[in-house]
């Protein structure tokens, strides 16, 4: 595969700039406060997990139970606020493209197995999902299905491609850059839309994935398609989008 004098360019910055993860929840525009290590599952810093064969793509590097869970009703909107190194920075560095996904599974497979099933995605449509990210400080927003009462696990993500014109495992210094992190919440609505069997992190990323595997330097944007399964039929919606500031 080709690299061109764009991809170095952009991946020597990029080297030296943003990476990215999740500051806090807001619940129907009211924000519910710093999140990290709190109702977040929060990693130790804002690396990202290059290794879509390690178990840190379920939750990042540190999935473990935290003190708070969120509660949240059907139909609530939750918005995401992601930051890189301060609330209200540059989020995101503008080189790292891709898509916004949301995945969900019950708190109970602490992650582990064909659990998590995606209820939100946005790639392309005319601009990369990262960059209207970066234009909403940082934020975006799901919908609460109409589920079953019980605790789960949100699951924001983005895959971003500056550098995913190579395999991780074939060059190391290169692959696809995915940022995650697992909020705690709790539905206190009884709704009768079960989730489906999911699919498994690590196990659903593959090396053979368009998505995972993308030039973004020689390749049309509109002919990337993000990676995992599609979005489940009983997802109630999402945005990109800025609810408010606190």
């Amino acid at each position: 595969m080709r690299v061109t004098l764009a991809a170095v360019v952009a991946s020597l910055a990029a080297a030296a700039s943003a990476h990215t993860t999740v500051y806090g929840v807001w619940i129907n525009g009211s924000f519910k406060g710093d999140g990290r290590n709190n109702y977040i599952r929060s990693p130790p810093n804002n690396n990202p997990v290059k290794d879509i064969n390690s178990g840190a793509v379920a939750c990042n590097v540190n999935n473990r139970a935290v003190s708070t869970t969120l509660d949240v009703k059907s139909g609530d909107k939750v918005t995401f606020e992601w930051y890189h190194d301060s609330r209200n920075d540059d989020i995101l560095a503008s080189s790292h493209k891709g898509p916004v996904l949301v995945y969900i599974a019950p708190t109970s497979s602490n992650g582990a197995g064909n659990v998590w099933v995606k209820i939100f995605q946005d790639a392309y449509s005319g601009t990369w999902a990262t960059d209207r990210l970066i234009s909403a400080r940082g934020q975006h927003s799901i919908t609460i299905p109409n589920l079953p009462a019980g605790n789960y696990l949100l699951r924001p993500e983005l895959v971003t491609l500056h550098e995913a014109d190579a395999r991780y495992d074939q060059n190391s210094a290169r692959g696809v850059q995915l940022y995650m992190s697992c909020i705690q919440v709790r539905v206190t609505s009884n709704g009768s839309s079960s989730l489906p069997s999911g699919v498994a992190f690590p196990g659903t990323y593959k090396y053979t994935d368009s998505g995972i595997v993308f030039n973004i330097y020689d390749k049309p944007a509109s002919s990337y398609v993000a990676p995992g399964p599609a979005v489940w039929s009983g997802a109630a919606g999402g945005s990109i989008g800025k609810v408010g500031n606190a």
